[in-house]
């Protein structure tokens, strides 16, 4: 090949790795009005399987990159202070689908505030004018969101890359609530369960997953440790103790038919904390006064084990004059 031959394809190759150089810096599209209205029509009212906790009260989840916050010990404090909007294996609604600027929120059964329907701010007078009270069910919200949050804008988006984005949290192809669940947990407690078997270190959804609820439960106390077994089985079949010491499985004896005990408390299985620790400092606080007998401004026995209680101390001033009782609570 000749030396200009060389250099016309060098140049041709250099043009097409600058193009698509070019076309791998060119960013999405931004998502069209179109395209917000058949995403919002798609997926508002779908079932959903839940992947992941959700709190309740008014913060939810945020979604970014596949990372889920808050997480971790965060997401565990705000669980146990609030209490589970949905947990994973639940079944959920998407009720409500709003785009901003570079987020898109999912809110599930509900949303976190209740709105109030259009008819109930409607004001109604009755006889007289008298209001009527049109307020309706003033049960409080349980439900939360997921904000999926894009990097500077929300571009432009198909269902099946919305849904894999959402992946983390909501599971759209599960056809039952067992699946879902089952599909969040370790292989190992994955294979347990399919197998019903409980290891020591399970929750009590992951035994219920496994067992089904227990016929029988016990409540006992081993020293200071205070513990609830479940119990499986009868005689002259294979009886299961299964023993929960908060919300963790501490021990497990099985008594065979052939009269064999099998005691496992060794942990079989490590799992992200899902208890948080009970505050170890309390706010400081003074009760209120106790009431007393004694007349505005008398001493307080000094042998009376109140004297230098909250309620030792006379009253600041001389208390204020109410006058006699109305008339009509004076007996004839």
């Amino acid at each position: 090949m000749k030396p200009r031959g060389l250099s016309a394809l060098f140049f041709a190759l250099f043009f097409c790795l600058s193009a698509a150089a070019d076309d791998a810096k060119i960013p999405p599209p931004h998502m069209s009005k179109q395209t917000r209205m058949d995403l919002i029509h798609a997926f508002t009212a779908e079932l959903v399987y839940i992947r992941s906790q959700f709190p309740m009260g008014k913060t939810g989840l945020t979604l970014k990159d596949g990372q889920l916050s808050p997480s971790g010990d965060d997401l565990q404090r705000m669980m146990a202070m609030w209490g589970p909007a949905v947990k994973p294996g639940d079944q959920a609604m998407i009720t409500q689908i709003l785009i901003k600027e570079n987020h898109i929120r999912f809110e599930i059964n509900g949303g976190p505030v209740k709105r109030q329907k259009w008819y109930k701010r409607i004001e109604i007078s009755g006889t007289a004018g008298t209001p009527i009270n049109n307020t309706g069910d003033t049960n409080n919200p349980r439900g939360s969101y997921v904000d999926l949050v894009f990097n500077s804008y929300v571009p432009e988006l198909n269902p099946q890359q919305l849904k894999a984005l959402l992946w983390p949290v909501f599971d759209f192809n599960a056809k039952s609530a067992v699946e879902a669940y089952l599909d969040t947990l370790p292989p190992k407690v994955r294979d347990a369960i399919k197998a019903h078997h409980v290891l020591v270190g399970m929750d009590r959804d992951m035994v219920i997953a496994a067992m089904g609820r227990p016929p029988k439960k016990d409540r006992e106390k081993d020293g200071e440790i205070e513990y609830e077994e479940w119990i499986y089985g009868e005689p002259p079949q294979d009886v299961d103790f299964v023993r929960f010491v908060g919300d963790e499985v501490a021990r497990v004896e099985t008594m065979k038919v052939d009269g064999e005990k099998i005691v496992r408390t060794e942990r079989e299985v490590d799992l992200p904390q899902a208890e948080v620790a009970k505050k170890t400092e309390q706010p400081d606080f003074k009760p209120a006064n106790a009431p007393s007998l004694r007349r505005p401004g008398e001493e307080p026995d000094p042998d009376s084990p109140r004297a230098n209680g909250p309620s030792a101390a006379p009253p600041a001033g001389p208390p204020p004059d109410i006058g006699p009782p109305p008339p009509n609570l004076v007996g004839n």
